[in-house]
């Protein structure tokens, strides 16, 4: 009895799957999958082998698709369709709060909406920045970046003072908005934006952070004020918050001073970047044929070529949203427009901004 329960034992060991353990492949037949083989071996030489058979079929419709669009520009025909790649964003589920162009609805809501006193240049743009109250120097050192990028901004100690106490003392000083940079174990890991006088109170949480000095080649922008490019906030929701952080910065820039600060969303990701445009002059050597250069010689002209790069000056960083607040900060009474709950990250194609 032990032997035969041995042998069965062997059998049911075997390197080659049983039909139960294959799977069907397209064409109908049996195909052995790397994580039917339990020997180690030959399930790598497997996996390699599958692997380098894509790559070949990879390789070969690439190759077939660049003749095609070469037989297609000889005989001047159109040209093949480009093959789109399937990315989260393009197979976003469908929202009904995404905004339409000619929605009027909308236009009117941004007429009455806290932020169009700022917008129409009714107001001018004045920030106050502060601390929590148990700050490390990284949260100082950050607001000292942010006093560069938002124009007509103020650092204010934190001390003991409550919250809402500056909220009112910023009111009475006629500030438009209000920024708390928070910190845990020394590190910032969150933003509160207020706006004034009427809210909302957006809080943020604040991740991957290098400040301006930690940044390799960095540059170092000047006083004019930036122009300011706000991406793919295309929810009601993302373009109350892009109105939000409209209302921190001018709205007049100058643009002689070369600053861009983007704020770019991306699956409810918003990432902060602070470049200025630099504009080079390539010069190019051409040998000139005219009858003056032959009589001097072998004279050479110098031709120059624009080139616009970016140098990023910093800091960067990334924000994500958490809540959204009518009025101004209050943890006890106030009323949430948005809240972000772990049971809403039911689908990775799922954006809310």
């Amino acid at each position: 009895m032990g032997n035969k329960r041995k042998e069965r034992e062997a059998n049911s060991d075997d390197d080659a799957p049983s039909k139960s353990r294959t799977k069907k492949s397209d064409g109908g037949k049996n195909q052995i999958l790397p994580s039917m083989i339990k020997n180690k071996d030959k399930r790598s030489a497997l996996y390699a082998k599958l692997k380098h058979d894509k790559k070949t079929e990879k390789r070969k419709n690439a190759k077939a698709r660049q003749d095609q669009e070469k037989r297609a520009l000889e005989l001047g025909e159109e040209l093949p369709p480009k093959r789109i790649p399937r990315t989260l964003e393009n197979t976003r589920e469908a929202d009904e709060t995404v905004c339409r162009p000619d929605d009027e609805e909308l236009f009117a809501v941004n007429d009455a909406d806290e932020f169009s006193a700022v917008l129409n240049h009714e107001r001018v743009p004045k920030v106050l920045m502060t601390t929590c109250r148990f700050n490390s120097t990284r949260g100082p050192a950050l607001i000292k970046d942010l006093l560069t990028i938002i124009p007509n901004s103020e650092y204010y100690k934190r001390g003991t003072y409550d919250l809402k106490k500056i909220v009112e003392y910023a009111n009475n000083k006629e500030f438009t908005s209000v920024i708390v940079v928070h910190t845990s174990r020394r590190e910032p890991d969150a933003l509160l934006v207020i706006g004034l006088p009427n809210g909302p109170t957006a809080h943020f949480k604040l991740t991957n952070l290098v400040l301006h000095k930690d940044l390799k080649n960095h540059g170092n922008p000047t006083g004019h004020k930036p122009e300011l490019v706000l991406n793919n906030f295309t929810t009601r929701l993302g373009h109350r918050v892009g109105r939000l952080i409209q209302s921190l910065f001018p709205q007049d820039p100058e643009f002689r001073g070369r600053r861009v600060v983007t704020f770019h969303n991306q699956r409810d990701f918003i990432f902060f970047r602070h470049h200025r445009y630099i504009f080079e002059v390539k010069e190019d050597k051409i040998a000139t044929a005219n009858d003056k250069d032959e009589e001097n010689g072998d004279e050479k002209k110098k031709k120059g070529k624009i080139i616009a790069r970016l140098q990023e000056c910093g800091p960067r960083f990334t924000l994500k949203l958490t809540s959204l607040q009518h009025g101004t900060f209050d943890t006890k009474g106030g009323e949430y427009e948005w809240v972000h709950k772990p049971e809403m990250d039911t689908s990775r194609r799922r954006f809310f901004l």
